[in-house]
């Protein structure tokens, strides 16, 4: 008897595609889900940096506004630039003041008999010292307490950062000898000389500069010897930044 072959079908699944498409779809899904989570602002935490980058620039809230539909409208960048440079101005009169009180400290002997000046305004802080406490009259020669006098100010100035200008001021008395054919080389030298002790008491060379302003800028009348003495000055300005 003849056993009849078992012949196993094998048919092609036409649906298998199905799964492929399925896994795709819920992939596809999940990555728009996870975009949109990302792109949802959290206005709490948007609003704790906002305020951080505000106290950076000089007050709450300054880099950007948050309004009620969550929409972010940064500030102009030239708002931003000059609310850090107002913030900068403000540390620097800060420091300035603290300075100014120092000077005023260390002088005071000076300041109190009329010798010595101290002033501040929005160019800086500017110490006047009569001529008669650092030379002999038509000289640029340092006399007396004068080297100790300028080396408590450079003391002070010397770890400090500002630009200083030393000016040197003469009255209108002519003058004319070997050394100083004018009172311009008398107040450019005299002005020289106070640069120089500064520099030696360690006060950066790269700060500093020396003018002789001559007659040109007194602060009393010429027609007095009181007026006179006045005129004639060394003052040293620490510049703002």
């Amino acid at each position: 008897m003849t056993r009849r072959k078992r012949y196993v079908e094998d048919t092609e699944n036409h649906e298998r595609w199905l799964i492929s498409y399925a896994d795709f779809i819920t992939l596809l899904f999940a990555f728009f889900v996870v975009m949109y989570a990302v792109s949802v602002v959290n206005v709490g935490k948007y609003k704790v940096l906002s305020d951080a980058l505000g106290d950076a620039f000089g007050g709450r809230g300054a880099a950007t506004r948050i309004n009620t539909s969550v929409d972010v409208e940064p500030l102009p960048l030239a708002n931003i630039i000059a609310r850090k440079r107002a913030e900068e101005a403000r540390r620097d009169r800060i420091r300035l003041d603290l300075l100014a009180r120092k000077l005023n400290s260390v002088l005071a002997p000076l300041v109190h008999s009329g010798k010595v000046r101290v002033t501040q305004n929005a160019r800086g802080i500017t110490v006047e010292i009569n001529a008669s406490v650092l030379f002999d009259e038509g000289d640029a020669g340092l006399v007396g307490n004068a080297k100790e006098t300028l080396g408590t100010v450079a003391g002070l100035l010397k770890d400090d950062s500002h630009a200083i200008e030393v000016e040197g001021h003469t009255d209108t008395t002519p003058i004319a000898n070997a050394a100083f054919p004018s009172n311009w080389e008398l107040s450019a030298v005299r002005a020289s000389t106070v640069v120089r002790l500064f520099v030696d008491s360690g006060v950066a060379e790269r700060r500093l500069a020396a003018v002789g302003r001559g007659a040109n800028q007194p602060i009393a009348s010429n027609d007095d010897p009181i007026g006179r003495a006045r005129n004639r000055r060394v003052a040293v300005t620490i510049l703002a930044e």
